[in-house]
C-alpha cells in the first residue's frame, strides 16, 4: 500500500488532489524583488507596487515562493478543488514582468489592443518594460480584471 504525502488532500468524492502551492506567505517582497529584479525592472516593479497597492487598497504580500500579490479570493472549481490566490499581482519572470489579468471580455481585448508591447497569455500578460505601455490602459486592465474576479469568486473582507 502505498503512503499519501501529507501535503495531499481529498476530494469530497476520496480522490486525492494536490495541495495549492501558490499561498500567501509571510516572506519578504522587497527580498524577492532584490533577489530577481534588475535595476530597471525594479523601477517598474515599486511603479507597479504603488498602482496595485492604489487599487486593491491592500498591502503587498509574498504569494508562493515568487508572486507579489494583492488581497485574495476563494474560488471552486467543478471538480470540488477549492482554493485562495491573490486578487492582483505580478512577477519578475527573467527578462519580463508578468501582471496576472482575466481579460477574457471584449473590454478587455480592447483594451489589450491598446496597451502597447506585450505578449499575452490565458491569465498572464507578459512584458519587458514599463515604458513600453499605456500606464492608464494597464491599470484599466487591472481594474476590469479584479471585477471580474469578484463578479466570479468570494472576495475576502478589505479586498
Amino acid at each position: 500500500m502505498s503512503q499519501v504525502p501529507s501535503s495531499a488532500l481529498r476530494h469530497p468524492g476520496g480522490s486525492l488532489m494536490a495541495e495549492a502551492k501558490t499561498k500567501a506567505t509571510e516572506a519578504s517582497v522587497d527580498e524577492y524583488l532584490a533577489s530577481r529584479a534588475s535595476a530597471e525592472q525594479l523601477a517598474d516593479c515599486k511603479a507597479l507596487m504603488a498602482m496595485f497597492k492604489r487599487v486593491t487598497k491592500q498591502p503587498a504580500k509574498m504569494w508562493g515562493p515568487s508572486i507579489v500579490g494583492y488581497g485574495s479570493y476563494s474560488y471552486r472549481y467543478e471538480s470540488g478543488h477549492t482554493g485562495e490566490c491573490c486578487l492582483a499581482g505580478f512577477a519578475v519572470r527573467g527578462r519580463e514582468l508578468v501582471v496576472y489579468l482575466v481579460a477574457d471580455g471584449s473590454e478587455q481585448q480592447a483594451l489589450l489592443s491598446k496597451l502597447g508591447k506585450h505578449k499575452m497569455g490565458k491569465s498572464c500578460l507578459y512584458f519587458k518594460r514599463l515604458a513600453d505601455l499605456d500606464a492608464k490602459v494597464l491599470e484599466s486592465l487591472v481594474v476590469g480584471s479584479i471585477a471580474e474576479t469578484k463578479r466570479r469568486h468570494t472576495v475576502h473582507s478589505g479586498a
